[in-house]
């Protein structure tokens, strides 16, 4: 499982960097996200840019990150997602739960706005 990882300010980036994530390498996947979130990250955004396919498993995956980090009082923002992996996150619904975003950017940004405080 290829991730990256990168604080910037309050937020930890996880870079995806797999073109499909799915069900072989979700747990490794989830036990790296979980020890970030063990280890303080409370607001995370999942840049999935690099993700061309992900299946049923990993949807649940990331609701299971979202609760992690939402039992912390943290929140996960999802950004970069290609056309085909948004319309699979659209279909299930979990754009109304997990916030979806153009790009890193907008969703540090958002991050921002949700603190009151300036980008």
């Amino acid at each position: 499982m290829q991730l990256a990882f990168e604080e910037k300010g309050d937020v930890t980036v996880v870079r995806v960097q797999e073109a499909k994530l799915t069900y072989p390498v979700l747990s490794s996947f989830f036990s790296e996200v979980k020890q970030r979130v063990e280890g303080g990250a409370r607001l995370m955004v999942m840049d999935l840019a690099a993700v061309s396919y992900l299946d049923s498993a990993s949807i649940g995956c990331l609701m299971d990150v979202h609760r992690l980090l939402q039992e912390k009082g943290g929140a996960l923002r999802l950004s970069g997602l290609q056309p085909r992996v948004e319309t699979m996150i659209s279909m299930t619904g979990v754009h109304k739960i997990i916030p979806l975003h153009r790009d890193e950017e907008d969703a540090l940004a958002a991050f921002s706005e949700r603190r009151g405080g300036p980008r």
